[in-house]
C-alpha cells in the first residue's frame, strides 16, 4: 500500500507505469472493446484528472462519440475535421499545446485549452478509433503522454 501511494504522488512516469499495468490487467480478461474504452476512459480519468478524456469510433466516414469521462461533448466529428479527425487521417498522435492555434479545432468546450488525440488501430491496421484527452490548461500533454497512451490504447482489442 505505501508502494502505490508513493507511486500515485510521483511523476507523470510513474503515474502511467503503474495505470499501464492496471490497464493490462484489466484488459487480459475483457474482450469487448466499447468495456474496455469505458473503463481505460474512466481510469485515465481518475489517474490525471484531466478536463475530457474519451473515445470517438470510426464508424462510416465520421467519428461517433463513445465512452467518455467529463462534460458533454461533440456526438459526431467528419473525418480530416478538427484535431480527431486529423488524427484519423494522419494515422498519427496529434499533441496540441493551445488549441486555438489548431487550424479548424472544433471548440466542443471553449475550457479546453491542450488536447492530444491517440488514433487505436484495429487487427486489420485501420484506425477503428481515437483517444481524445482535452485538459483546461496550456501545454498540458508532451512526449511523455504520447508514449504511455500509444501503448495503453493497444491494449483495447
Amino acid at each position: 500500500m505505501a508502494e502505490e501511494l508513493h507511486i500515485a504522488q510521483g511523476g507523470k512516469d510513474e503515474k502511467y507505469e503503474l495505470l499501464y499495468k492496471q490497464v493490462c490487467a484489466l484488459a487480459e480478461g475483457e474482450n469487448d472493446t466499447i468495456a474496455n474504452m469505458a473503463n481505460i476512459a474512466a481510469m485515465i480519468h481518475e489517474t490525471f484528472h484531466f478536463w475530457w478524456t474519451g473515445f470517438y469510433r470510426v464508424i462510416g466516414d465520421e467519428l461517433v462519440l463513445g465512452p467518455f469521462q467529463g462534460p458533454l461533448a461533440c456526438s459526431r466529428i467528419k473525418y480530416g475535421r478538427g484535431v480527431c479527425g486529423t488524427a484519423w487521417k494522419e494515422r498519427t498522435t496529434q499533441v496540441v499545446p493551445d488549441v486555438e492555434q489548431f487550424p479548424g479545432h472544433i471548440a466542443c468546450s471553449s475550457a479546453s485549452k491542450s488536447e492530444i488525440v491517440v488514433p487505436v488501430f484495429g487487427t486489420g491496421g485501420n484506425v477503428t478509433a481515437v483517444l481524445d484527452i482535452d485538459s483546461e490548461h496550456l501545454a498540458t500533454f508532451d512526449g511523455t503522454d504520447r508514449h504511455w497512451l500509444e501503448r495503453i490504447v493497444k491494449k483495447i482489442i
